[in-house]
Formats: structure tokens, C-alpha cells, sequence
């Protein structure tokens, strides 16, 4: 099944507490919401050029996003009222287990926090050019964030102190990362073609995919609990168990005409208010997956 979102890029996926999918558009800074079988509504952005990115539910009922480009992070009610606040590259944003919001900064090399009051701290990433990408909150009261360009995986605790674990692969880059149903820390590598397995003591076990120049993206964990992941240069959607069993499915291409055809580009991934897996593709659409 897909959804078309004609002239839209959507990238970051989520599903909302009002069982509601949301997702934002890249190049055309929107924030869209959609109920499967009805039409998509899209919220402009102010300004338009902030390129909004990852999206994730809060815990006070709202939606909220990063604008990598605009330098901001945005809340968003189902009613599509904007609360925006400046800081510095923000690109991977979570709730964290003490009620606030946390992100990192791509290229500040620092961890932020937006507490329930809407004051900001930071926490710096003791890597210069590490590039702090995606963050989750862990199984141990814990913050955990990839590393791109430090090739490592970070842990910053409630009261800001910072932790890395150096990845084994060099060039591993790793981007997306998730809470696993095994109590450990699941991310993708998209420099080694790679899924990564890191348990709370810092161990690394890693998965080679079949195709290693796949540069997969984001991971989520499923409803069947296994890991599922974007394949971005691929245009494929994988999954993997807990003990390292890989499959692939291929995505549709994309509704809208191209010629010569567009890759469908997946980024962002989530279980939908349905259960399935839905997926984000740059190309145009959001695609469930089953």
C-alpha cells in the first residue's frame, strides 16, 4: 500500500498519540499528518526552508521535529499549532525517560534537552567532527546516540554525563539506532553496509548485510520483535532477528511518473497505528510494508 504525497519529500515517520501518522517533508518544510484510507493534511512551516527531518511523538500528546537547516526544534499539536525553539543543527530527537525531549546536534558536537518548562541545556560530545546523529532512550534510564563520523555509539545519563563506545569496523558511520526487544541498543552502519548490536556494558556484535553498499538508514523495533531497517541506496526495506537471521523486501516505486524512474529513497521507518511497518520514501509516498 502506498500513500501519495504529490510534491512532497517525506524523510522522518512516526506514528502520533492520536493514531495518526506523521511525517515531515525535507525539501518543502511541511509537517504532514495522515489517517490511512483518507487524505494527507500538510502544515506549513514558518519559515519554509528548515529542513525538517526526524519526528517523534512527546509525551504531552503533541509531535516533535527537528529542523537540521533552520536550526530549530518544533512542537506540533493534531491541530497544527507550531511552538518552535532555536538551537543549533539539530537532527535526532526522542523522549527521554525524565519527560523531556532530547536531541543532538550534528554539527555542534553536543546533546540537547528541552524540559517540560521549555529550558534548554546541552552536553557536549567530547569527539570534535563526531557528528552526534540519531538518539533513543535506552533500557537503562539512558540516552543512547550514534556517532557518524566518530564511529562510535554515545551514551549520555539524565544528569549529562557523557559516554562512548568506539564501534569495531572503521568507516562504519553509523545514523539510525533503536531500544531492541533483547535489552540491548540496535543501529544501522551505512558506511559498512552493517547492523550493529551493542549491549548496556558496551559489547558490539555486528551483522553484515548481503549487500554491503546498501547504506542502510534508520531502524525501528518491530511488532514482531525484530529489527527492521531502510535500505536507502537500495530502495529496500530489511529485517533482522535477534540472532542475526537477515530478509529484504523490496519497495514499490514511487506514484509519481519519472523519466528515467526515481529510486524511492527510504528513510525513516515506524510501526503504524495498523501495526505494519510504514515507510518514508524521499520519492514521494509513504509505503506500508505487508
Amino acid at each position: 500500500m502506498l500513500i501519495d504525497i504529490p510534491g512532497g519529500s517525506p524523510y522522518g515517520i512516526a506514528t502520533g498519540p492520536d493514531g495518526a501518522l506523521w511525517f515531515t517533508l525535507v525539501h518543502e518544510g511541511r509537517v504532514g499528518r495522515v489517517i490511512p484510507g483518507e487524505a494527507p493534511v500538510l502544515h506549513q512551516l514558518t519559515p519554509a526552508d528548515g529542513g525538517p527531518t526526524v519526528i517523534t511523538p512527546g509525551l504531552d500528546g503533541a509531535m516533535w521535529f527537528t529542523e537540521f537547516q533552520g536550526g530549530r526544534v518544533g512542537r506540533i499539536t493534531a491541530a497544527g499549532e507550531v511552538t518552535s525553539y532555536e538551537v543549533s543543527a539539530p537532527y535526532g530527537i526522542t523522549a527521554g525517560p525524565d519527560g523531556a525531549m532530547w536531541f543532538t546536534q550534528l554539527q555542534a558536537d553536543r546533546v540537547g534537552r528541552i524540559g517540560p518548562d521549555g529550558a534548554i541545556t546541552g552536553f557536549p560530545v567530547p569527539l570534535e567532527g563526531g557528528m552526534p546523529s540519531a538518539i533513543t532512550a535506552g533500557p537503562d534510564d539512558a540516552l543512547w546516540f550514534t556517532v557518524n563520523q566518530g564511529n562510535a555509539i554515545g551514551r549520555v545519563t539524565l544528569s549529562g554525563e557523557v559516554t562512548l563506545h568506539p564501534l569495531p569496523t572503521e568507516g562504519a558511520a553509523p545514523v539510525g539506532i533503536t531500544s531492541g526487544p533483547d535489552g540491548a541498543l540496535w543501529f544501522v552502519e551505512i558506511g559498512a553496509g552493517q547492523i550493529g548490536r551493542m549491549d548496556t556494558s558496551g559489547k558490539v556484535t555486528e551483522f553484515a548485510l548481503p549487500d554491503r553498499s546498501s547504506r542502510p538508514h534508520a531502524i525501528v523495533t518491530g511488532p514482531d520483535n525484530a529489527l527492521w531497517f531502510t535500505e536507502w541506496a537500495a530502495n529496500r526495506v530489511g529485517r533482522i532477528t535477534t540472532d542475526g537471521a537477515i530478509e529484504e523486501h523490496p519497495l514499490p516505486a514511487p506514484p509519481a511518473p519519472a523519466d528515467p524512474p526515481k529510486p524511492a529513497e527510504p528513510h525513516g521507518l515506524t510501526v503504524g497505528p495498523d501495526g505494519a511497518i510504514w515507510v518514508a520514501l524521499e520519492a514521494g509516498a509513504l509505503a506500508r510494508i505487508g
